[in-house]
């Protein structure tokens, strides 16, 4: 059974989550993951079948959906 690798819970619940990877320097989003969240803090856990497709897409052949424009901002501490 799985359990969260922060806490230790068992209660998560089925969700998709977009995320940002990097790669070759450069961030890629990847939208509508299919994902479990852990109930207590929000870690999320991808299965291996999902973690190999997002593999697969970033670094084979497969085309983007479309490109988006994004604004980069590097935090200064005051």
């Amino acid at each position: 059974m799985l359990s969260c690798e922060t806490c230790g819970s068992k209660e998560f619940s089925e969700t998709f989550l977009d995320e940002i990877f990097q790669v070759e320097g450069r961030p890629v989003l990847v939208e509508r993951i299919p994902a479990k969240v852990c109930v207590q803090r929000g870690e999320a856990t991808f299965s291996r079948e999902t973690t190999e497709r997002i593999r697969q897409m970033l670094h084979g052949e497969h085309q983007p959906i479309r490109s988006i424009n994004v604004d980069v901002y590097a935090f200064q501490a005051s």
